[in-house]
């Protein structure tokens, strides 16, 4: 279905739940009666490459790989390569809750094929009991995945992490230089799915805006990544980053090479900024009046904060729209034994911003230069 703006989550944020900005975006442009589709690319990446049809590509690529330099991991990975091709659709099944009974078989230690990770087992007794079949299942199907993330890095792109992406480029934010390499070179396998995936939604929502959140430093070589494909075969269409890396790394932006990428990025609470943007696409006029907004202008990157509007108030921002996404696809993985260490992978959470900021603003850990 056609609609104005296209919300994107890039890879790799969390298997659980839905990063929840799209959502909150979509909420308000439904006060505004804009249109709007989202969808978090990172769980549907995830889910091409975590299935049947996904490693036996997988691992056909692989075999590109030199195989006398593999670990001894990796070769016993590869030598059980049909183990895994058979289980993984039934084993992501039982992750997102659809297929209870597998725990069973799981925890009998016959079902799953085993590399490096399973050497790390702790005492399962300890920490499941007997009773705690659906929790331990999950936990040695977490590190089933997780043995092949391993295979993933070493045989097939470094850069892969089940929650990040090419994290390191993020972090040296002081400097485009790296990224702007990165982006100059061919695609790398998971560039390849995610564009994929990105071309089959450009298709059918064909937006006049593409709007992309990069909470994280782990998203931000895909984000750029989907704006640079969207440049190349839409041009006509605007592109836009905001979120919270955005705010915390790109106040200062001065490199214009990120406008070969992006028309916008916006800084700090989203609403008035991308609803002005909408508006600066759907009049044409030659003069509009942005808000906490950067753009190149006469070849000249430009802070424009011009509009007197204020932001809007937590009461009128609407409601969290979760539409688009889908939902019951998600995974929830343990990691960790720990109880403590599972709330943010397992189980899906559904985001509520309670406050927005307080009168005090005092405290040491608040950011109070921000202007909202």
């Amino acid at each position: 279905m056609k609609t104005d703006l296209f919300l994107v989550t890039p890879p790799f944020t969390q298997l659980n739940t839905p990063y929840p900005a799209t959502a909150y975006i979509k909420g308000f442009l439904n006060t505004k009666n804009i249109s709007s589709t989202q969808a978090d690319l990172g769980i549907e990446v995830i889910l091409a490459l975590f299935s049947k049809k996904g490693l036996e590509d997988l691992f056909k690529h692989a075999e590109t790989h030199n195989l006398q330099s593999l670990s001894p991991n990796a070769k016993r990975i590869t030598a059980l390569r049909q183990e895994y091709v058979k289980t993984i659709d039934n084993v992501i099944a039982f992750l997102q809750g659809k297929n209870p009974t597998l725990a069973l078989q799981i925890c009998q230690g016959d079902y799953l094929p085993e590399a490096s990770r399973f050497n790390q087992l702790e005492e399962l007794d300890w920490a499941f009991g007997t009773m705690g079949t659906q929790d331990k299942g999950k936990h040695l199907a977490t590190l089933y995945l997780e043995d092949i993330s391993d295979f993933i890095i070493e045989c097939v792109d470094p850069n892969f992490g089940f929650s990040r992406y090419a994290e390191r480029l993020g972090r040296s934010a002081n400097s485009f230089d790296e990224l702007y390499s990165a982006l100059k070179h061919e695609y790398t396998y998971m560039d390849k799915l995610l564009i994929a995936i990105l071309e089959q939604k450009l298709a059918i929502i064909q937006p006049k805006l593409f709007l992309i959140s990069v909470p994280f430093p782990g998203n931000l070589y895909a984000a750029f990544r989907s704006a640079q494909y969207v440049k190349k075969h839409y041009p006509h269409i605007k592109t836009a980053m905001g979120g919270g890396f955005p705010n915390t790394e790109l106040r200062s932006l001065s490199d214009k090479r990120v406008f070969e990428f992006f028309d916008f990025i916006s800084l700090d609470d989203g609403e008035l900024p991308v609803e002005l943007i909408y508006n600066s696409i759907v009049s044409g006029l030659p003069f509009n009046l942005f808000k906490r907004t950067f753009l190149l202008e006469n070849e000249t990157v430009t802070y424009r904060n011009d509009s007197l509007r204020s932001d809007y108030k937590q009461s009128d921002v609407g409601t969290p729209d979760y539409s688009d996404l889908q939902l019951d696809q998600y995974i929830s993985v343990i990691e960790i034994v720990n109880p403590m260490h599972r709330m943010w992978s397992d189980g899906r959470w559904n985001k509520l911003t309670m406050a927005h900021g307080c009168y005090w603003g005092k405290c040491t850990f608040c950011d109070i230069s921000l202007d909202y």
